[in-house]
């Protein structure tokens, strides 16, 4: 094969690849299709999260997992629907393109915009070092899931206004105003009160974390120690497959 065939050959392969790519890949689900009246926020495709903008990768208000996930997070929320609550989603299926404006933007030393609401106690030079940000994520395989409880009717929740932030950590009635279950953090909230049992928590927001732990733990999630929003399911069907698919 000469010079010239070797470089078509390779151009197609690679587009072919990036093709590919872009396809939502067998065995993965929108949420809403399995789950019709779960509660959607998806802070990536706002600019209510870290970076303060929409993050790279999510192009639509929609919410992919993989079908067993999607399966094991409908048995949760037929619990939880008995006592007048809900599942509310902040992420899901996170595209690689995602997890790498994450690693770029945390390079970025200079922009601090969003320091005061998600990580008010640690210096950005920091967030490699003490595991907050990472070059691989779990949401990349599709079966790992960003979630609170909320109640329903489902409260009214304000707007994020980046001008006028509130440290993640601090009391419901300092914080921003979510509208789910005090769980004694806001989502994303880069400190040591996140981790899940945490002992400063005060009794209600213990029981609220727990409700969330246990249902969870009893449909196959396994708990992030370290965020208590943040399971993924133990068989998981892609476990060394990070995905890419563009989220439209």
């Amino acid at each position: 094969m000469n010079k010239l065939m070797k470089f078509f050959f390779l151009t197609f392969i690679i587009f072919f690849s990036v093709k590919l790519s872009a396809q939502i890949p067998d065995g993965f689900v929108e949420i809403r299709s399995v789950i019709p009246d779960i509660i959607l926020e998806l802070r990536y495709y706002s600019n209510h999260n870290f970076l303060g903008r929409k993050v790279n990768g999510y192009n639509a208000e929609k919410c992919y997992l993989t079908k067993a996930a999607a399966d094991s997070l409908a048995k949760v929320q037929i619990e939880l629907r008995r006592f007048g609550l809900s599942l509310k989603i902040y992420d899901a299926y996170r595209p690689q393109r995602a997890v790498d404006d994450f690693v770029n933007w945390a390079k970025d030393l200079a922009d601090t915009v969003t320091k005061k609401e998600f990580y008010p106690t640690v210096d950005k030079s920091r967030l490699f070092i003490d595991g907050y940000i990472a070059e691989k994520s779990g949401h990349s395989r599709g079966s790992t899931v960003d979630l609170t409880i909320v109640p329903l009717p489902l409260p009214e929740q304000p707007e994020f206004d980046v001008t006028n932030q509130c440290e993640c950590y601090k009391p419901v009635s300092e914080r921003f105003k979510d509208n789910s279950l005090d769980m004694g953090t806001g989502f994303d909230c880069f400190h040591p009160l996140s981790h899940t049992f945490n002992n400063d928590l005060t009794s209600q927001q213990r029981v609220n974390r727990m409700l969330l732990f246990t249902l969870m733990e009893k449909y196959g999630f396994k708990n992030l120690a370290e965020e208590w929003w943040h399971y993924t399911l133990i068989n998981e069907p892609y476990p060394n497959t990070y995905f890419d698919f563009i989220i439209e």
